[in-house]
């Protein structure tokens, strides 16, 4: 088995207007209890919900050690050279927070009506690379300039700055075959959500990351295996699983968690957890998530034979 790289553990937060507040207190949660990361997903088309780098800015400024990461920064509405000076100047501010995820694309309803037009995916994956060569070179040329001639996207002369104080992790939310070899050849991570790939094709989606990292001279552990887990901790016992539960979402006990992460880790390689509470008193669960969940994983993966 390919060496898997020590866990991380994060929760995911809506970015609903009706509930800001709510956002704020499960960050402060996340933050009080060392959880690594906090994820806002990016749906600027969406009327209900707040734009979700002004959100993340204000989450960075209220919290102290968790990261914060777009999951994901939807790309054709955000322009790279642009994404590469919102991050570092996050990353400044927050002093070396910001993790990145972008994604190629998907309600391209919603986006052609933000005046971006529809691009095929072949286009969109073309784009997606386009969009990681130009955040690495804004990020890397902070003492000169910046140029790029790419098809979807041109930085002419461009003069970076301020850098990132760290070196932001750049995920993507890729899932056709063309998206997995990109992640492989140039990301230091993937973010996938259990309810649209569920385990049982974990193990088709790190082999084309592996091998197009290993064409690009880069080791498998290079890149960070992310996934979402939309569900509930059960935290009365002898309960039921709730009617309106789908089958995608992760549902059990805190014991049941600490099982089938235990089981993702050690046996689909998957290394960053990130909770997506769906149902229940989900502040409650986050506090589980991150008291209970989080460090008996830690503990049994540390035991784990290699």
């Amino acid at each position: 088995m390919t060496d898997t790289l020590p866990p991380l553990f994060g929760i995911n937060i809506h970015p609903g207007a009706d509930s800001v507040q709510d956002a704020f207190e499960r960050a402060a949660v996340a933050d009080r209890t060392g959880l690594d990361l906090i994820g806002v997903q990016d749906h600027p088309y969406n009327r209900s919900m707040l734009d979700t780098w002004t959100l993340l800015s204000a989450l960075a400024a209220r919290t102290e050690r968790v990261h914060v990461l777009t999951n994901v920064a939807n790309l054709p509405l955000r322009p790279p050279a642009m994404l590469a000076k919102q991050a570092a100047s996050l990353d400044v501010i927050s002093g070396g927070r910001v993790e990145l995820g972008i994604g190629a694309g998907a309600y391209w309803q919603g986006i052609e009506a933000y005046g971006v037009p529809t691009r095929s995916p072949g286009e969109a994956a073309s784009a997606f690379e386009e969009a990681l060569h130009v955040l690495r070179g804004m990020w890397d040329n902070t003492t000169g300039s910046f140029t790029y001639q790419g098809k979807f996207y041109q930085v002419n002369g461009a003069r970076p700055g301020p850098g990132p104080v760290h070196p932001i992790r750049l995920w993507t939310g890729a899932l056709g075959p063309r998206m997995l070899r990109i992640t492989g050849r140039l990301a230091d991570g993937l973010l996938i959500s259990r309810p649209y790939v569920p385990p049982e094709r974990l193990p088709d989606f790190n082999a084309r990351i592996d091998d197009s990292a290993i064409e690009a001279g880069r080791a498998p552990t290079d890149i960070r295996r992310g996934y979402n887990l939309m569900g509930m901790i059960e935290l009365r016992p002898d309960t039921r699983r709730p009617a309106g539960l789908s089958e995608g979402n992760l549902y059990g006990t805190v014991n049941d968690w600490i099982e089938e992460l235990v089981h993702y880790y050690r046996d689909y390689r998957q290394d960053t957890f990130l909770f997506w509470p769906v149902a229940g008193d989900e502040l409650r669960q986050i506090e589980v998530f991150a008291q209970e969940v989080a460090p008996a994983v830690r503990e049994a993966v540390a035991l784990a034979p290699r």
